[in-house]
């Protein structure tokens, strides 16, 4: 292990219900009803470009630039205005950070916008720990697809031209189906957080977790990368 990249929303911070209610509310502008437990079923893991598209394939309501442009922009409007306000990082999460900052590069690959993961990252005093951020601007396709991952890996190597880092050798924090395949698509080791997941739900990652907060980085990589 010679790097750690972590998913973002429900790995870092708490911030799926408020992802929940600010698509819930977007999505109502159009007819669209979202409940609690479709989102967590069907949308969880998807960026927001994503989930609306998925969400008006699935209520036959025609997919054009302008409407999905709209509905994204309200969407990130009505969540970056409850982060504000309703910021809950995941216990565990500063203590384990700082351990991991210590021994290994670190970055975020996430479905999220920059400007969410930023203010979340600068609120709990943690931005300074990662070396690079792979956001939903950086990259063309969403989890599963393996690219936030892959473009994560490139953003750590272009800091580090010396020492060049391979898939193998990455450990991937995630708490959703779809990104743990992304993550072994792309190659990489992954950890699964039970934060909105049972373990049943993350069987196909290399190893499950109920929280950060007694994980012992020495322990894992001795684990998952035997000698």
């Amino acid at each position: 292990m010679r790097a750690v990249i972590f998913d973002f929303d429900g790995v870092i911070a708490d911030t799926e219900p408020l992802h929940f209610e600010a698509l819930r509310r977007t999505l109502a502008t159009v007819g669209v009803t979202l409940t609690e437990p479709d989102y967590y079923a069907n949308y969880l893991g998807f960026d927001d470009r994503g989930c609306i598209v998925e969400a008006l394939r699935a209520n036959r309501i025609p997919v054009t630039e302008s409407i999905e442009r709209d509905l994204m922009q309200e969407k990130a409007r009505a969540y970056l205005a409850s982060i504000r306000d309703h910021l809950v990082i995941f216990p565990g999460v500063r203590e384990f950070v700082q351990e991991a900052t210590s021994a290994y590069p670190l970055a975020i690959a996430s479905g999220a916008l920059r400007a969410e993961i930023e203010l979340v990252l600068e609120q709990a005093g943690i931005r300074k720990a990662f070396c690079h951020i792979t956001s939903a601007e950086d990259v063309t396709k969403s989890k599963p697809d393996p690219e936030p991952f892959l473009h994560a890996l490139a953003g750590l190597n272009h800091k580090r031209p010396d020492a060049a880092l391979t898939p193998d050798v990455c450990l991937v924090i995630e708490d959703s189906l779809p990104g743990i395949r992304a993550a072994k698509s792309a190659g990489m080791k992954v950890l699964a957080v039970t934060n909105t997941h049972t373990v049943q739900d993350l069987g196909e990652a290399d190893t499950v977790t109920s929280n950060l907060h007694t994980i012992k980085l020495a322990e894992l990589k001795a684990r998952l990368w035997p000698a």
